[in-house]
């Protein structure tokens, strides 16, 4: 699940094509995730997933304890981390894979593997999402 959370990121950062801080494509990979998957398991579902997925980031990332997820399952505090906790872009950018990651996990646990490649080809059709790394057993 890391790799294909890097790859989504890496894919967003490549089509935002701007200076944007590193928060930006963690925020674009999720609200895509919150928009598209908030339809399959509902507004309180995925906020549940993502709550869970955030918890299980933290001790990997202790700065993410900055980040809130909101009644509507929006991500809240992510572009403070950086100035709050003066990290560096490497860091910031590892607390987004670790973040997506954990998403992409807990999602995987709950809907299968299948089903959740098939959600995330919906979100990301097209070359973010091609089958190289895809189903290597990995977990996040």
């Amino acid at each position: 699940m890391r790799d294909l959370a890097h790859r989504l990121l890496t894919y967003e950062d490549a089509a935002g094509k701007t200076s944007e801080p590193v928060e930006a494509s963690t925020l674009r990979v999720y609200e895509k995730l919150r928009h598209g998957l908030g339809e399959f398991v509902g507004i309180a579902g995925f906020q549940l997933l993502a709550s869970r997925a955030l918890t299980l980031a933290r001790p990997d990332i202790p700065s993410l304890s900055a980040v809130r997820i909101t009644e509507d399952g929006s991500l809240q505090g992510l572009g403070a981390i950086e100035n709050q906790f003066d990290i560096e872009k490497d860091q910031a950018n590892e607390g987004g894979i670790i973040l997506i990651a954990r998403l992409l996990g807990l999602l995987r646990l709950f809907l299968g593997e299948a089903l959740t490649l098939s959600l995330l080809r919906n979100t990301w059709p097209g070359e973010a999402l091609d089958d190289r790394n895809s189903g290597n057993g990995r977990t996040a």
